[in-house]
Order: C-alpha cells, then sequence, then structure tokens
C-alpha cells in the first residue's frame, strides 16, 4: 500500500507562484512514474504533468508548458509541482498520483492518489 500526502495550496492572485509538495509513504519505490492532475467543479480531472523514475522524461499539459515545472526527490520519495505566473483558470483541487505502469497522461494508469490540496487564484 502506498500513502500519498499532497501539500501547498493555498489563495494566490493572479500572476504569483505556488509550489506544490506530495510525499509518499508505504511501499514505495523509484521505479515509478508521478503525476499531477487536477479537477475544478463540474468538470473532468485534467492531466497536468507527469515525470518519470529518473527525472529524465517530462511531460506537461498544453495550457500549463512554460509555467510549470515538475520535479522529484526520490531520496525523499516526492514530487513537486513549481507553479508561476497561476491564471485563474488554474483554480483547481491538484492531486498527485503514482503509476506502476510507466508514462501515462491517462488517470486510469495511475495506481494511488493523493487526497488533493486546493489551489484558488483570484483575479
Amino acid at each position: 500500500q502506498v500513502q500519498l500526502v499532497e501539500s501547498g495550496g493555498g489563495l494566490v492572485q493572479a500572476g504569483g507562484s505556488l509550489r506544490l509538495s506530495c510525499a509518499a509513504s508505504g511501499r514505495t519505490s523509484s521505479s515509478y512514474t508521478m503525476g499531477w492532475f487536477r479537477q475544478s467543479p463540474g468538470r473532468e480531472r485534467e492531466f497536468v504533468a507527469y515525470i518519470s523514475r529518473s527525472g529524465s522524461t517530462i511531460n506537461y499539459v498544453d495550457s500549463v508548458k512554460g509555467r510549470f515545472t515538475i520535479s522529484r526527490d526520490n531520496a525523499k520519495n516526492t514530487v513537486y509541482l513549481q507553479m508561476n505566473s497561476l491564471k485563474p483558470e488554474d483554480t483547481a483541487v491538484y492531486y498527485c498520483a503514482i503509476s506502476s505502469y510507466g508514462l501515462s497522461r491517462s488517470s486510469s494508469a495511475y495506481d494511488y492518489w493523493g487526497q488533493g490540496t486546493q489551489v484558488t487564484v483570484s483575479s
């Protein structure tokens, strides 16, 4: 079993920054792909970014490219999402997840999920 705990969400003005963290515990391994997803009211959960086990392969949804940066520290079993130049449309609950299936933008490929952290961007 794997537990994921996100932190770092909050309220920020448009143009501001936040850094999300996700700490994994339990049967963790650095051999997992880790990803971030988000969901806003009335919308389906959306892929944001993933990072491979080595950190050498990273993928972002187009809407966050150039503004968000995903990274990981395998020694700490932690993945980060640095979010800059935030926009009101980034407002959502952000979830981290682990996939044992490999690199994927699909939520169905992820085995374990955190409880989510709210990010609210005011205009």
